[in-house]
């Protein structure tokens, strides 16, 4: 669990700070934990499914900082145990909220969801590498997306944009190992940074829906 890992390529040695720019990017998720939560106690302060989500987007920003400056096996599960919660509670209440799909058949989706991803990050992974395991989630914004829209077009065209905002983050993290060589720093920092943005903008559309 202690092992030291270099997944990206900023990173040159073991060191605390051997990640600057991907540690300190990681302000992206707690700033938008932050404003989220702002929102959320003017607008919709019972909802709670909506709160849960906002702890768990603060969680991500910390859990990435100690895997971007620990950089061990430990510190990977504290970064990536939050995203995966986030993507399964966030899919599981718009399932909800915005298609109204009863709790058995959004448990169901989510479900189908978490079986298949791993298949699709395998199939895709010779081609973007460890990006591909996001690929689901992406598809998932923009098929929710789709179907929301008759039902709300200004909150679904919202979701579609976030899709969008996602496709150029993931682009961004799958060009880190790429470059390495012409661009030392990588662009890991950049999916951090529009990251935080996607997270909060999904969290907007959630409190904006529950609020009407």
């Amino acid at each position: 669990m202690h092992e030291h890992l270099d997944h990206y390529c900023e990173r040159l040695g073991p060191a605390f700070w051997a990640e600057p720019f991907n540690a300190i990017t990681n302000a992206s998720f707690i700033i938008a934990a932050l404003v989220a939560f702002w929102i959320w106690r003017r607008k919709t302060p019972d909802d709670w499914w909506a709160l849960a989500l906002i702890i768990i987007v603060f969680a991500t920003g910390t859990g990435s900082f100690l895997f971007h400056t620990f950089a061990t096996r430990w510190a990977l599960l504290a970064d990536v145990i939050p995203i995966a919660l986030f993507i399964c509670l966030y899919l599981l209440v718009a399932l909800r909220r915005y298609l109204q799909l009863h709790w058995v058949v959004a448990i169901a989706i989510v479900i189908g969801y978490l079986v298949l991803s791993p298949m699709v990050g395998e199939v895709w992974a010779k081609v973007i590498g460890s990006s591909a395991g996001y690929l689901p989630a992406l598809l998932a914004i923009f098929v929710v997306g789709g179907f929301f829209y008759p039902k709300n077009p200004r909150l679904a065209l919202w979701l579609l944009a976030t899709g969008v905002i996602f496709g150029i983050s993931l682009t961004f993290r799958s060009l880190d190992s790429q470059i390495c060589a012409s661009f030392a720093i990588g662009t890991h920092f950049l999916w951090h940074i529009l990251n935080g943005l996607v997270l909060f903008l999904l969290l907007r559309v959630l409190i904006w829906h529950r609020a009407g």
